[in-house]
Formats: C-alpha cells, sequence, structure tokens
C-alpha cells in the first residue's frame, strides 16, 4: 500500500492550488484520511481531515479557505486551498487510515503516509 501526492507548487499570495493524494496497493477499506502540513523548523501539524462518510474538520488557521473532499470509487483524497498566505509554505503530507486483510496476517488498520508535496506561497 502506498499513497502518492501531488499538486504542490510555487504560487502568489491570494492565489490557489488543488492538491490529490491517491491511495494503491491491496486495500480492503480506507476510513479517515487527511492533510498535514510541516513549515521548515516546526513540527508536522494537521491541517484537516474527512471520515469515510465526509465529515470534515479543520485546522482553525485554514477554516473558510482550504476544503478537503474524498472520492471512495477512487481511493482519493483533495485539499482546495484558496486564499493562501505565505504562512501557508509548507510541505503538505497526506495520510489515510488503511484496512488490508491477508491469510497471514488477517485484518489490520495502519495509518499511510504520503512522501509530502510542497507549498510555497510567495508575498
Amino acid at each position: 500500500v502506498q499513497l502518492q501526492a501531488s499538486g504542490g507548487g510555487l504560487v502568489q499570495a491570494g492565489g490557489s492550488l488543488r492538491l490529490s493524494c491517491v491511495a494503491s496497493g491491496t486495500i480492503f477499506s480506507i476510513n479517515d484520511m487527511g492533510w498535514y502540513r510541516q513549515a521548515p523548523g516546526k513540527q508536522r501539524v494537521l491541517v484537516a481531515r474527512i471520515t469515510s462518510g465526509g465529515m470534515t474538520n479543520y485546522a482553525d488557521s485554514v477554516k473558510g479557505r482550504f476544503t478537503i473532499s474524498r472520492d471512495n470509487a477512487k481511493n482519493t483524497v483533495y485539499l482546495q486551498m484558496n486564499s493562501l498566505k505565505p504562512e501557508d509554505t509548507a510541505v503538505y503530507y497526506c495520510n489515510a487510515d488503511i484496512i488490508t486483510i491477508s491469510r497471514s496476517s488477517g485484518r489490520k488498520m495502519y495509518a499511510y503516509w504520503g512522501q509530502g508535496t510542497l507549498v510555497t506561497v510567495s508575498s
């Protein structure tokens, strides 16, 4: 199982970007999915999460500007980022709680991480 994130880049303040993250591999189901970010010299923090049923929660700093969504049929989570600010500059990581089933290990849930995609917002 792996997560592949994409969509980062350089944008001016006030601009928009859309991040995508696709989960692939032998997946039985996916529970919560989310986006985290890590700015230089800082810890990784939650940006937004979404349950399999579509319930969402956001960091206060992005409420009203960012929207998380998912396509369960495609095992994909998105993050639409509008009104970007220089303080949004960070590496963005996707995360998913994925359930796998195998003969040897049975049913297991594990939190997987994508490789990170850099978002740079210039002032």
